[in-house]
C-alpha cells in the first residue's frame, strides 16, 4: 500500500470511529438521514488535521491549477487551513479563504474571509468536508465568484452519493472527493 493509500485508509478509519452515526438526521440540505457524518470530529484532531492536509493538498493535482483553497464555514474552514499549511511546506504557499454561509453582521460584512489574498480571476479550489445536494458548495462558489474569484474545482472529504456531484458537475466543476457513502454503510 502507497503512503497516500494508507494515510486514506487511515483518515477514512478516523472518519469511521470519530465522525460516524449511524442515526436519524435532519441534514443541512433539509433532508432527513439515516446516517449522519460530523468530519469536524475527525479534523479536530491533529492526526486528522495533518492527514486531510496532506490528502487533500494531493487531492488538489486531480483539479486544474489553483492559486488558492477555500472553505466553506464550518467545515470547510480547517480543511483550507489544513491544506494552506501543506501548501507552504511543499513551498507552493496557497493562501487560506474562508466563505461565510451569511455576510457578516458587523464591521466589514464580509462573505468571504481572507480576500486580501485574492486578486481578479484568482484560481480557487473550494474545499467541502462533506456533498450532499451540493447546494451549499454551489451557494460558495456563488459568493467566491461575486469576490472576483475564479472556482476551478472541488474538493471534498466526504461524498455521501446524494446527488451533490451530479449537481456540482452539471454546474461545471469538476469534483474529487476522497471518501464516499460506501466506505461507511459497506455498501
Amino acid at each position: 500500500m502507497t503512503g497516500d493509500a494508507a494515510r486514506t485508509e487511515r483518515l477514512i478509519d478516523l472518519l469511521r470511529t470519530k465522525s460516524f452515526e449511524r442515526r436519524r438526521v435532519i441534514l443541512a440540505s433539509g433532508r432527513e438521514s439515516d446516517f449522519f457524518i460530523d468530519c469536524k470530529q475527525t479534523v479536530l484532531t491533529a492526526e486528522g488535521h495533518a492527514l486531510v492536509g496532506a490528502l487533500m493538498y494531493r487531492a488538489l493535482d486531480e483539479l486544474p491549477h489553483c492559486d488558492a483553497v477555500a472553505g466553506v464555514e464550518l467545515g470547510g474552514c480547517p480543511l483550507a487551513s489544513a491544506v494552506s499549511l501543506v501548501s507552504f511546506q511543499q513551498g507552493r504557499g496557497l493562501p487560506a479563504l474562508y466563505v461565510r454561509k451569511e455576510p457578516k453582521d458587523h464591521g466589514t460584512s464580509k462573505r468571504v474571509e481572507g480576500d486580501k489574498s485574492l486578486v481578479a480571476d484568482m484560481p480557487v479550489v473550494l474545499l467541502e468536508d462533506v456533498i450532499t445536494t451540493g447546494g451549499s458548495s454551489l451557494r460558495a462558489v456563488a459568493a467566491l465568484r461575486a469576490s472576483g474569484a475564479k472556482v476551478v474545482g472541488i474538493a471534498a472529504l466526504v461524498d455521501r452519493e446524494e446527488g451533490g456531484a451530479e449537481a456540482i458537475r452539471q454546474a461545471g466543476l469538476p469534483l474529487v472527493s476522497l471518501a464516499k457513502r460506501r466506505d461507511f454503510m459497506g455498501e
